[in-house]
Protein backbone atom coordinates (compact mmCIF):
# COMPACT_ATOMS: atom_id res chain seq x y z
CA UNK A 1 0.00 0.00 0.00
CA UNK A 2 1.36 3.19 -0.90
CA UNK A 3 1.85 6.18 1.60
CA UNK A 4 -1.00 8.43 0.46
CA UNK A 5 -3.17 5.61 0.61
CA UNK A 6 -1.92 4.46 3.72
CA UNK A 7 -3.10 8.15 5.35
CA UNK A 8 -6.47 7.80 2.94
CA UNK A 9 -7.00 4.67 5.32
CA UNK A 10 -6.10 6.28 8.33
CA UNK A 11 -8.40 9.26 7.65
CA UNK A 12 -11.26 6.68 6.37
CA UNK A 13 -11.01 5.19 9.90
CA UNK A 14 -11.38 8.32 11.42
CA UNK A 15 -15.06 8.57 10.63
CA UNK A 16 -15.82 4.75 11.00
CA UNK A 17 -18.43 3.49 13.58
CA UNK A 18 -20.63 5.84 15.56
CA UNK A 19 -19.23 9.18 13.98
CA UNK A 20 -19.63 7.86 10.69
CA UNK A 21 -22.60 6.10 11.00
CA UNK A 22 -24.31 9.23 12.30
CA UNK A 23 -23.42 11.74 10.24
CA UNK A 24 -23.44 10.28 6.64
CA UNK A 25 -24.29 13.50 4.43
CA UNK A 26 -21.24 15.77 6.80
CA UNK A 27 -18.20 16.34 5.30
CA UNK A 28 -15.89 13.12 5.43
CA UNK A 29 -12.50 13.72 5.84
CA UNK A 30 -10.82 11.39 3.29
CA UNK A 31 -13.04 13.82 0.61
CA UNK A 32 -11.67 16.84 2.81
CA UNK A 33 -7.90 15.36 2.08
CA UNK A 34 -8.23 15.13 -1.52
CA UNK A 35 -9.85 18.67 -1.82
CA UNK A 36 -6.44 20.04 -0.12
CA UNK A 37 -4.36 18.34 -2.12
CA UNK A 38 -6.03 19.76 -5.44
CA UNK A 39 -5.68 23.17 -3.61
CA UNK A 40 -2.12 22.31 -3.36
CA UNK A 41 -2.06 22.04 -6.72
CA UNK A 42 -3.60 24.67 -8.22
CA UNK A 43 -1.70 27.18 -6.17
CA UNK A 44 1.43 26.78 -7.31
CA UNK A 45 4.03 29.52 -7.64
CA UNK A 46 7.40 28.53 -9.81
CA UNK A 47 11.36 29.77 -9.72
CA UNK A 48 13.50 28.88 -11.47
CA UNK A 49 14.29 25.16 -10.10
CA UNK A 50 11.83 24.77 -7.91
CA UNK A 51 8.03 24.72 -7.60
CA UNK A 52 6.46 26.40 -4.22
CA UNK A 53 3.12 25.41 -2.95
CA UNK A 54 1.04 26.37 -0.02
CA UNK A 55 1.88 25.48 3.59
CA UNK A 56 -0.55 27.07 5.19
CA UNK A 57 -4.71 25.76 4.92
CA UNK A 58 -7.38 26.95 6.42
CA UNK A 59 -10.75 24.61 6.32
CA UNK A 60 -14.39 26.88 7.11
CA UNK A 61 -16.87 24.33 7.92
CA UNK A 62 -20.82 24.72 8.48
CA UNK A 63 -21.31 25.62 12.87
CA UNK A 64 -23.36 21.49 12.51
CA UNK A 65 -20.44 20.00 10.86
CA UNK A 66 -17.54 22.13 13.09
CA UNK A 67 -19.72 20.58 16.51
CA UNK A 68 -19.31 16.88 14.66
CA UNK A 69 -15.57 17.64 14.18
CA UNK A 70 -14.63 18.73 17.61
CA UNK A 71 -13.51 15.77 19.03
CA UNK A 72 -11.91 14.64 16.22
CA UNK A 73 -9.34 17.93 15.43
CA UNK A 74 -6.47 17.52 16.89
CA UNK A 75 -6.27 14.22 15.02
CA UNK A 76 -7.37 15.07 12.02
CA UNK A 77 -5.06 18.00 11.63
CA UNK A 78 -1.58 15.72 11.91
CA UNK A 79 -3.09 13.29 9.41
CA UNK A 80 -4.26 15.76 6.90
CA UNK A 81 -0.66 17.64 7.36
CA UNK A 82 0.62 14.06 6.97
CA UNK A 83 -1.20 13.76 3.92
CA UNK A 84 -0.55 17.15 2.50
CA UNK A 85 3.10 16.72 3.46
CA UNK A 86 3.68 13.11 1.18
CA UNK A 87 1.84 14.21 -1.59
CA UNK A 88 3.90 17.35 -1.90
CA UNK A 89 7.03 14.92 -2.00
CA UNK A 90 5.53 12.40 -4.41
CA UNK A 91 4.29 15.03 -7.00
CA UNK A 92 7.68 16.99 -6.41
CA UNK A 93 6.54 20.12 -4.83
CA UNK A 94 8.39 22.93 -2.54
CA UNK A 95 7.59 23.23 0.87
CA UNK A 96 8.72 26.31 3.01
CA UNK A 97 7.98 24.51 5.79
CA UNK A 98 5.61 21.79 7.30
CA UNK A 99 1.77 21.91 5.96
CA UNK A 100 -0.63 23.18 8.50
CA UNK A 101 -4.04 22.89 8.64
CA UNK A 102 -6.87 24.76 10.89
CA UNK A 103 -10.68 24.73 11.31
CA UNK A 104 -12.61 27.23 11.32
CA UNK A 105 -16.51 28.05 11.27
CA UNK A 106 -18.65 30.01 8.94
CA UNK A 107 -22.06 30.42 9.31
CA UNK A 108 -22.60 30.92 5.65
CA UNK A 109 -21.94 27.77 5.06
CA UNK A 110 -24.88 24.77 4.99
CA UNK A 111 -23.99 21.11 6.17
CA UNK A 112 -21.82 19.50 4.16
CA UNK A 113 -20.33 22.13 2.40
CA UNK A 114 -16.62 23.25 3.44
CA UNK A 115 -14.46 25.99 1.97
CA UNK A 116 -10.54 25.67 1.65
CA UNK A 117 -8.17 28.53 1.72
CA UNK A 118 -4.80 28.35 0.73
CA UNK A 119 -1.78 30.47 1.49
CA UNK A 120 2.04 30.56 0.83
CA UNK A 121 3.36 31.36 4.35
CA UNK A 122 7.29 32.50 4.98
CA UNK A 123 9.84 31.84 3.09
CA UNK A 124 13.87 32.90 2.77
CA UNK A 125 14.28 36.66 2.90
CA UNK A 126 16.55 35.94 0.02
CA UNK A 127 16.78 33.26 -2.48
CA UNK A 128 18.15 34.47 -6.36
CA UNK A 129 16.43 30.94 -7.13
CA UNK A 130 12.83 32.72 -7.04
CA UNK A 131 11.33 34.48 -10.58
CA UNK A 132 10.15 36.81 -7.62
CA UNK A 133 11.66 38.10 -4.81
CA UNK A 134 10.86 35.70 -1.71
CA UNK A 135 7.80 33.20 -2.25
CA UNK A 136 4.64 34.80 -1.59
CA UNK A 137 0.80 34.02 -1.69
CA UNK A 138 0.11 35.99 -4.93
CA UNK A 139 -3.24 34.84 -5.59
CA UNK A 140 -3.56 32.42 -2.76
CA UNK A 141 -6.06 33.33 -0.32
CA UNK A 142 -9.28 33.54 -1.71
CA UNK A 143 -11.65 30.51 -0.25
CA UNK A 144 -12.91 27.56 -2.55
CA UNK A 145 -16.48 26.22 -1.59
CA UNK A 146 -16.76 22.43 -2.14
CA UNK A 147 -20.63 20.92 -1.99
CA UNK A 148 -21.97 17.57 -2.41
CA UNK A 149 -24.06 19.04 -5.06
CA UNK A 150 -22.80 22.04 -7.22
CA UNK A 151 -20.01 23.12 -8.53
CA UNK A 152 -16.77 24.42 -6.65
CA UNK A 153 -17.16 28.42 -6.06
CA UNK A 154 -15.23 31.46 -4.69
CA UNK A 155 -16.91 32.36 -1.11
CA UNK A 156 -17.72 35.53 -1.45
CA UNK A 157 -16.11 37.86 0.89
CA UNK A 158 -17.38 40.31 2.96
CA UNK A 159 -15.62 43.23 2.74
CA UNK A 160 -14.86 45.40 5.35
CA UNK A 161 -14.91 49.15 3.63
CA UNK A 162 -12.69 51.02 6.37
CA UNK A 163 -9.45 52.30 5.34
CA UNK A 164 -6.70 50.51 6.77
CA UNK A 165 -3.56 52.37 8.40
CA UNK A 166 -0.07 51.40 9.85
CA UNK A 167 1.59 53.90 12.31
CA UNK A 168 5.17 53.56 11.92
CA UNK A 169 8.16 55.54 13.62
CA UNK A 170 5.02 58.20 14.14
CA UNK A 171 3.80 57.99 10.27
CA UNK A 172 0.43 57.28 9.28
CA UNK A 173 0.76 54.98 6.24
CA UNK A 174 -2.39 54.48 4.31
CA UNK A 175 -2.36 50.84 3.32
CA UNK A 176 -3.60 50.91 -0.05
CA UNK A 177 -4.34 47.13 -2.71
CA UNK A 178 -3.94 44.24 -1.65
CA UNK A 179 -0.44 43.62 -0.38
CA UNK A 180 2.00 46.03 1.32
CA UNK A 181 5.80 45.25 2.17
CA UNK A 182 7.45 46.87 4.82
CA UNK A 183 11.12 46.71 5.58
CA UNK A 184 14.44 48.29 5.58
CA UNK A 185 14.71 48.59 1.61
CA UNK A 186 13.53 51.40 0.11
CA UNK A 187 11.30 49.17 -2.05
CA UNK A 188 9.29 48.66 0.56
CA UNK A 189 6.06 50.50 0.74
CA UNK A 190 6.30 51.23 4.10
CA UNK A 191 10.10 51.50 4.91
CA UNK A 192 11.53 50.97 8.84
CA UNK A 193 14.92 52.70 9.51
CA UNK A 194 15.65 50.29 12.02
CA UNK A 195 18.96 47.76 11.46
CA UNK A 196 17.43 45.22 12.84
CA UNK A 197 14.62 45.49 10.67
CA UNK A 198 15.57 42.74 7.81
CA UNK A 199 14.80 44.22 3.96
CA UNK A 200 11.61 42.84 3.27
CA UNK A 201 10.90 41.69 6.65
CA UNK A 202 6.94 41.07 6.79
CA UNK A 203 3.67 41.53 4.25
CA UNK A 204 0.71 42.99 5.28
CA UNK A 205 -2.11 41.00 3.10
CA UNK A 206 -5.76 42.07 2.18
CA UNK A 207 -8.01 39.15 2.71
CA UNK A 208 -11.47 37.81 2.68
CA UNK A 209 -12.01 38.44 6.56
CA UNK A 210 -9.71 41.95 6.83
CA UNK A 211 -5.79 42.33 6.81
CA UNK A 212 -3.37 40.17 8.12
CA UNK A 213 0.80 39.98 8.90
CA UNK A 214 2.99 37.53 7.22
CA UNK A 215 6.33 37.53 8.19
CA UNK A 216 8.60 37.03 4.87
CA UNK A 217 11.45 34.84 6.53
CA UNK A 218 13.04 38.07 8.53
CA UNK A 219 16.58 37.26 10.49
CA UNK A 220 14.80 38.65 13.43
CA UNK A 221 11.29 37.51 13.17
CA UNK A 222 7.83 39.28 14.03
CA UNK A 223 5.42 39.51 17.29
CA UNK A 224 2.26 40.33 17.08
CA UNK A 225 1.09 41.52 20.78
CA UNK A 226 3.93 40.52 22.50
CA UNK A 227 3.80 36.54 20.68
CA UNK A 228 5.85 35.53 18.33
CA UNK A 229 3.93 35.04 15.11
CA UNK A 230 4.92 34.13 11.58
CA UNK A 231 1.30 34.50 10.39
CA UNK A 232 -1.72 37.20 12.46
CA UNK A 233 -5.07 38.30 11.53
CA UNK A 234 -4.93 41.90 12.53
CA UNK A 235 -7.43 43.68 14.83
CA UNK A 236 -7.44 47.59 15.33
CA UNK A 237 -5.08 48.89 17.82
CA UNK A 238 -2.99 45.39 17.22
CA UNK A 239 1.04 46.12 17.76
CA UNK A 240 3.24 44.55 14.98
CA UNK A 241 7.22 44.27 16.51
CA UNK A 242 9.98 43.86 14.08
CA UNK A 243 13.51 44.56 14.44
CA UNK A 244 12.96 46.92 17.96
CA UNK A 245 10.58 48.79 16.01
CA UNK A 246 6.61 48.99 17.18
CA UNK A 247 3.86 49.78 14.61
CA UNK A 248 0.30 49.91 14.83
CA UNK A 249 -2.30 48.66 12.68
CA UNK A 250 -5.42 50.94 12.71
CA UNK A 251 -9.45 51.11 10.87
CA UNK A 252 -10.60 54.31 9.88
Amino acid sequence: MSVLRNLEAKLGDIVEGAFGRAFKTSVQPVELAHKLAKEMEENQMVSVSRVYVPNHYRVFLSPRDREQFSSYEPALRKELSDYLLEHARQERLALTSRPQVEFHTDDRLDLGEFGIQAQLLGGPEEDSDLAEPGPSAGDFGHTMVYSPDREARPLEPALDRRQALLVAEGRRNVLGGERVFVGRSRECDVVVSDANVSRRHIELRRGERGWAAVDLGSTNGMKVNGRRLSHAELEPGDRITIGITDLTFELE
